[in-house]
């Protein structure tokens, strides 16, 4: 499988990256199977894995750390902090208070000493982006962390924490991990083009657009449980919107000769912002359908053709993105 440079770091990751959001609890996948799937992605060449302490309230951290022994050092091991792991307020967001701990719960939890890149999951407006730095920089320089990046991030907040970042003397976020699929193109407006700017590496998650691109009849399949099912309600206008976006889809990946997954995973390793792709596969067999695709290259014909059906820089249904600015849903932030 081929690699890039995650950015700047020097460390050489897959195209595809495998996400294990999904393993545990809350995919309904067990352990042993879980262990097994990343045993198989390792296998084909997928060399980065990526998680959150999160993901099944830390189930998918133990279930990464038991299948990594004795091939951790071949691997690129990548986990997030700051969303609630609690109902104390102080177990959550970007204080040094929460960061110290965090990282060390994550480390027992994935039986390591060291964790190649830590990302802040969502940003925290309690916290001075002055103050996490500060934390994360030096978890850099005790060696507990080799680099820092962040998760859904709109493009000001990205340029603040850059511009702190190099005022201050810390060490700065390095990586971006942003939703991105057909379907959801927002970022090509102007989260790509900031992180392109910084030289920052952009792992991506959600190319089948939560299973709206899976080429299954019913694209939802068992993703109503996790998500919800706002995310799959044909009486809101941004998912007929997406229902018709894939029928036209479906119809470009036939006559391309290629499953509507790898259609729809190229497309986004087709980007040159694009450092790597996060697949999070539930089952054994939606794993190896997307490994199979990872060689895939779209003609520009192709591209064109996507362009058409659903237009660069579109967000089909903007509930889709995953993040609302606090200013918008805390009425006390708009309020004296």
């Amino acid at each position: 499988m081929r690699r890039r440079i995650l950015g700047g770091t020097g460390m050489s990751v897959s195209e595809l990256a495998l996400g294990t959001m999904m393993f545990g609890a809350l995919g309904d996948t067990g352990q042993d199977e879980s262990v097994r799937m990343i045993h198989t992605a390792l296998d084909a060449g997928v060399n980065f894995v990526d998680t959150a302490d999160v993901y099944s309230r830390g189930e998918s951290e133990e279930i990464v750390g038991k299948a990594l022994r004795g091939r951790r050092d071949d691997i690129v091991l990548a986990t997030k902090f700051s969303m609630p792991m609690g109902e104390d307020e102080n177990h959550r967001g970007g204080s040094r208070r929460w960061i110290m701990k965090a990282v060390e719960e994550s480390l027992r939890r994935l039986d390591t000493d060291y964790i190649d890149l830590y990302q802040m999951h969502r940003t925290d407006p309690d916290t001075d982006v002055d103050e996490t730095l500060s934390a994360l920089s030096d978890l850099v320089r005790s060696g507990k962390v080799r680099a820092i990046g962040s998760s859904l991030f709109p493009p000001e907040q990205i340029v603040e924490a850059q511009w702190v970042a190099e005022r201050r003397g810390h060490q700065r976020f390095r990586t971006e991990q942003p939703p991105y699929s057909i379907l959801l193109r927002g970022i090509e407006a102007g989260m790509l083009p900031t992180a392109q700017q910084y030289g920052m590496g952009v792992l991506t998650f959600g190319p089948l657009s939560s299973g709206w691109l899976s080429g299954r009849a019913d694209p939802t399949g068992g993703r109503r449980k996790t998500l919800g099912p706002g995310e799959f309600d044909l009486a809101a206008r941004g998912n007929q919107a997406k229902l018709d976006a894939v029928e036209q889809l479906t119809t470009l990946a036939r006559e391309a000769g290629l499953p509507l997954t790898h259609l729809a995973t190229a497309f986004v390793r087709a980007h040159p912002a694009i450092t790597s792709v996060i697949i999070g596969p539930r089952r054994p067999e939606q794993l190896q359908d997307l490994l199979a695709g990872a060689e895939v290259e779209l003609s520009q014909d192709v591209l064109d053709r996507i362009d058409e059906i659903v237009p660069p820089g579109t967000n089909l249904n903007p509930d889709d993105i995953y993040y609302t600015n606090p200013a918008l849903t805390d009425k006390r932030l708009r309020r004296r």
